[in-house]
């Protein structure tokens, strides 16, 4: 839809008929009775090898843990929170307690007691499993606060086998009468979001919201989840279950019958060691990871005294990847042979090593949560993984746009998932309209769902953006988080944050300057990227609070501004900065579990940082 000349509305039809009968519940059984013998998932073992589990090991094994929900007296609808890391278990009860006709909540393994509190009263649930002993004493600690919480069980401590014991008696058809039940309007899901201010709320989320998105998005991305080659398709989730995010990626490889390996931890070394011995054929990412590999290889080069060429290797990757993205485009011819010949000759040297952190054979990259940037996600392009951004909302069942196949766009999220529709309102926000849209916030006084969208079906976002000619989105900001300097110039502080954070010593950023006469930056430093630049400079001793006023460390950085400034005008330029000695994170309550800013908590504990940028000089 045209007005004024700006396209303002776009839809694109389903690829996947609606889901009118049956429940997530379903999947795993669905799975066993068309194919059996095929590998879903794969189970890391102690020794660090990983055990393939079939269509039917699984499904024998949630029917299992399903009786066990049953003989223990939950009910249809009831509430199961599930407090744990990314594993095996918390897919294996996710689809035990559907196929048992509940509702799971999820609760970030992170969260402080009072967080914990609040979800489980909140919800109302009934039961809970947590991963270890930290967290059982966590909720033991509130469970006087919470008087509908019956059940308590750690992972670690055998719960799947209590459950499985407990439901031993039972016979199969107690499970099979409550998947039978269920509709695909029936909630699947209460997913508290975590909130920027206030308490968080909880999504309601549907069996038929979940259909919507990942049918639809697995017919999009074909060569990803259906491999086209004899590569069999595989993924290693290591966003965390608790965000819907990693829950539609579960869900999605389940329903597409991908294998899908869980990876609880994303320090460094475990993880690339996870990533080797599973080795993926694609990646989920938020854009922290891929920038931190990239990061990693640039320092292993000039520890190597190989920068100049690792950089020349960066400016032929995204010279390849912008051709190859113009040429999809009918606007270009492609990469020409010295290109194409540049690129062979730097692929061994340099493309190889960045997929082979990845595992090896990585060929796709699913990216959102925030924007990745056009200068990565050509590099990765031109490095032969093709990267797929996205965006969307825990209202939105996880992605609400998506790169269509073949037809990249750098620095845009994409198309709307098919079967759905974005616009563009008179202010700027971004509304959204699918059967991947929620029914709601859960209202605890109702116990069920306040319904969000107008009386149209439109889901205001509070994200600001734009639609071009070919109805690609690019994200702006947030309608919250829009800066108006004492001149009265509005500023978006995304676009700066997002360049900043990708320079490898910078780990957080944020952009300072309502109602003052210029823009600041308050700066956080990345620890390996800090690491590195310690070694190359010789100042491994220096007190980090010395460091931050080093005038070399001051000089890199203002580098770094300097080249997020190009993205704007002078009057949105970031004129100053601080670089503070601790770094903003969920357990100092900077960050939410899903790592966006709490920029007012920001503001208020380094106010007087804040003011000393705007002190005379």
């Amino acid at each position: 839809m045209l007005v004024e000349g700006v396209v303002r509305e776009v839809s694109v039809p389903p690829l996947a008929p609606p889901v009118r009968t049956g429940s997530l519940g379903d999947i795993p059984f669905t799975n066993a009775a068309e194919a059996p013998h095929q590998t879903v998932l794969s189970r890391r073992q102690p020794s660090g090898a990983w055990r393939d589990i079939t269509a039917a090991e699984f499904a024998t094994e949630v029917r299992a843990v399903a009786k066990g929900l049953i003989a223990h007296g939950l009910e249809p609808g009831d509430r199961l929170a599930i407090m744990a890391r990314t594993t095996y278990e918390w897919t294996l009860i996710d689809f035990a307690a559907w196929a048992a006709g509940l509702v799971t909540v999820p609760i970030y393994p992170t969260s402080s007691a009072h967080q914990a509190q609040w979800i489980l009263q909140d919800s109302a649930a009934r039961a809970c499993v947590v991963e270890t002993v930290d967290e059982t004493r966590l909720i033991s600690g509130v469970r006087t606060h919470l008087p509908a919480l019956s059940h308590l069980w750690q992972f670690n401590t055998g719960a799947v086998a209590q459950l499985i014991d407990a439901g031993r008696d039972l016979p199969d058809e107690a499970v099979d009468a409550r998947r039978a039940a269920l509709a695909p309007a029936a909630v699947a899901t209460l997913i508290y979001t975590s909130g920027t201010t206030g308490r968080p709320k909880g999504c309601v989320l549907t069996h038929a919201n979940f259909f919507a998105e990942v049918d639809n998005a697995v017919e999009l991305l074909h060569p990803v989840f259906r491999s086209v080659s004899d590569e069999p398709a595989a993924t290693l989730l290591f966003l965390p279950l608790s965000h819907v995010f990693g829950r539609m990626v579960a869900v999605g490889c389940l329903r597409a019958r991908v294998r899908l390996g869980h990876a609880p931890s994303i320090q460094t070394d475990e993880f690339l060691a996870d990533l080797a011995g599973f080795r993926p054929t694609f990646l989920l990412a938020i854009p922290y990871v891929l920038e931190k590999v990239f990061n990693t290889g640039r320092a292993t080069a000039e520890k190597m005294g190989r920068a100049a060429s690792f950089d020349r290797a960066v400016r032929i990757a995204r010279a390849y990847g912008e051709a190859v993205e113009a040429q999809e485009h009918g606007t270009g011819p492609g990469p020409g042979v010295a290109l194409r010949a540049a690129r062979k000759l730097y692929d061994p040297l340099v493309y190889r090593r960045i997929r082979s952190a990845l595992g090896g054979k990585v060929r796709y990259a699913i990216c959102g949560g925030s924007p990745l940037g056009r200068r990565l996600a050509a590099f990765y392009s031109g490095a032969g993984i093709e990267i797929f951004e996205g965006y969307g909302l825990t209202e939105t069942t996880a992605a609400a746009t998506v790169t269509p196949p073949l037809r990249p766009r750098i620095g845009t999220v994409g198309w709307p998932l098919p079967g759905s529709a974005v616009r563009i309102a008179d202010d700027g926000e971004i509304l959204l309209r699918g059967g991947h849209v929620f029914s709601g916030y859960w209202d605890a006084e109702l116990g069920a769902a306040r319904p969000a969208t107008d009386q149209d079906g439109w889901l205001a976002t509070g994200d600001l953006g734009a639609l071009d000619a070919d109805g690609y989105l690019a994200i702006t900001g947030r309608k919250k988080e829009i800066i108006v300097t004492s001149g009265g110039k509005n500023v978006a502080p995304a676009p700066l944050e997002d360049r900043l954070r990708s320079h490898p010593l910078v780990g957080q950023c944020m952009v300072v300057g309502e109602n003052r006469p210029y823009i600041t930056a308050l700066i956080t430093l990345e620890p390996d990227g800090l690491s590195h630049w310690r070694q190359m400079t010789k100042k491994r001793d220096t007190p980090l609070t010395e460091l931050v006023r080093d005038e070399r460390l001051l000089a890199d950085i203002q580098h770094a501004v300097d080249d997020a400034n190009k993205l704007v005008s002078r009057a949105e330029s970031i004129r100053r900065f601080a670089i503070l000695p601790a770094d903003f994170s969920e357990q100092t309550g900077h960050l939410t579990p899903s790592l966006k800013l709490r920029r007012a908590l920001v503001v208020r504990d380094f106010a007087k940082e804040i003011d000393q940028l705007y002190e005379s000089q």
